[in-house]
């Protein structure tokens, strides 16, 4: 899309959602036609097809989600994240990346996840992001750089990590004021989330957050120390109070599996006001990682079960990092759909693949994108045809390995320079464990996903038809300027 098309689209869309206050359940299906006219990509319009249906069925729980966001959101925040989320990440820039990734032949992912700092307030059990230096940071200007140069790939999503990144709260705030067409994320643990600070997120309007949790009171104070959970609970209150929008986070372990997956503390994150949930599981880092809160293949499997039970029961979006492979086709990482830039900049293709090849310090995003770990990932992506197998350090045992010495890349934990064999050594028993239990389960997801491939398929397909005639017809009008110089 060009740049006056963009602007005409924005202009229509503008104008467009000043109605949803009126009546937003009868306006949101025009919406959604509205935001169809501006994709050429089939597989968008297929799932803004597939919102209008949920909004056609009131029993839908996504429908009920929709519905909260507009009951519980500040109109400002509402329209923003409309106009940033959906429009300009999901449509916008999600057309420019489609064409990007073929012209450079790499991977383009849709989101950044970036660690400002290194520093934290806290010392939680087993966290990978103690393996790096406190006192590694990225300054105002490289952050800005970052986002500037990830608009011009088509990103227009950013998350923050750490550390905590709420120590940097002041650049991170300014950041999503001068860049206001984009939306921003942070991963915090909660604890420096007071009044103040919930308002000045809500008066951005494009900056939410994911509190780290791990189910009740006794779950969570066990791994992040005594009296985290009542201040979690608390900055939830201060968010909600101002109507800026927050999720929670949890990893669950060998001992709180049960805790994350119940249906009481789901609903208590619902009622806190959380809009979406980030399931992740424990991942052995580090020289001095417990392996013993690796989670057990039982425990993977429940919540494998439980999230799928909870999607169509809560009006909640519930992600969960391993074990929705198949809606993904395996592993996002690697530039594919997200990236990792530490605190100290070296670019990781994952938020626990703590190898790189460069450093964005002096490097361009698009030149890390294309460097020898990434390419790595883009040339053996997916990692297993199971695609609940998706990881290639936790379960495909050697692969992870494999790609970095293939690259060459270097250790980014300047605490232990973790050897990458050691570090796969110490996830070969839980793959081992897992794999027949995830053949059981792929078993019955198979065919559906292959139905559901075989479309999407046709879909990319088309697109790519329409992508090629897109790079033609720039290539005559760079040739024709060219001639006109001369």
């Amino acid at each position: 899309m060009n740049s006056i098309s963009q602007t005409l689209g924005k202009s229509a869309m503008n104008i467009a959602l000043n109605y949803l206050n009126k009546d937003p359940e009868k306006n949101i299906p025009k919406i959604v036609d509205l935001f169809m006219k501006f994709t050429f990509r089939e597989d968008m319009k297929r799932q803004l097809l597939s919102a209008k249906e949920v909004m056609n069925d009131p029993n839908n729980p996504y429908r009920g989600l929709i519905m909260r966001a507009f009951y519980e959101l500040d109109p400002k925040i509402r329209k923003r994240f409309l106009t940033n989320f959906v429009f300009n990440s999901g449509i916008i820039g999600q057309d420019k990346t489609a064409v990007l990734k073929v012209k450079y032949n790499c991977n383009i992912p849709w989101t950044i996840l970036m660690d400002p700092t290194s520093a934290c307030n806290m010392h939680c059990k087993g966290c990978w992001a103690a393996e790096y230096d406190k006192t590694d940071s990225m300054d105002y200007e490289l952050l800005d750089r970052i986002i500037r140069e990830g608009k011009e790939l088509g990103i227009y999503f950013y998350i923050y990590s750490g550390g905590e990144p709420m120590l940097r709260k002041d650049d991170l705030i300014k950041l999503a004021k001068v860049h206001d067409d984009c939306v921003f994320l942070a991963f915090t643990n909660g604890t420096l989330i007071d009044d103040a600070c919930a308002k000045e997120l809500a008066e951005s309007g494009n900056f939410g957050l994911a509190f780290s949790i791990e189910g009740f009171e006794n779950a969570t104070d066990f791994r992040r120390g005594k009296g985290t959970y009542q201040k979690v609970v608390q900055g939830m209150k201060n968010m909600k109070k101002y109507g800026a929008p927050f999720g929670f986070s949890a990893c669950y372990h060998s001992k709180n599996a049960e805790a994350v997956g119940s249906e009481e503390f789901l609903d208590f994150m619902i009622e806190q006001g959380c809009m979406f949930g980030w399931i992740f599981t424990y991942m052995p880092l580090g020289k001095d990682a417990d392996t013993s809160l690796l989670a057990t293949p039982e425990q993977r499997e429940y919540m494998f079960h439980w999230v799928r039970k909870m999607r169509d029961t809560r009006p909640l979006f519930l992600i969960d990092f391993w074990n929705d492979g198949q809606y993904v086709n395996g592993c996002i990482a690697g530039g594919r759909s997200y990236l990792h830039i530490n605190a100290a900049g070296d670019v990781e293709p994952c938020a626990f693949i703590h190898y790189s090849n460069v450093n964005i310090k002096n490097t361009s995003l698009l030149d890390a994108l294309r460097s020898p770990l990434f390419k790595q990932y883009a040339e053996n992506q997916p990692f297993n045809e199971n695609h609940l197998r998706p990881c290639p350090l936790l379960d495909n045992s050697g692969k992870l390995a494999e790609m970095v010495k293939a690259a060459g890349a270097y250790s980014t934990q300047p605490i232990d320079r973790e050897d990458v064999d050691n570090l796969t050594a110490k996830c070969v028993q839980a793959a081992e464990r897992w794999a027949p239990v995830a053949e059981k389960l792929w078993a019955g997801e198979a065919p559906h996903y292959l139905e559901s491939k075989a479309k999407h398929k046709e879909l990319q397909d088309k697109n790519l038809e329409v992508i090629e005639k897109k790079l033609k017809k720039g290539k005559k009008t760079k040739d024709s300027n060219l001639e006109a110089a001369s």
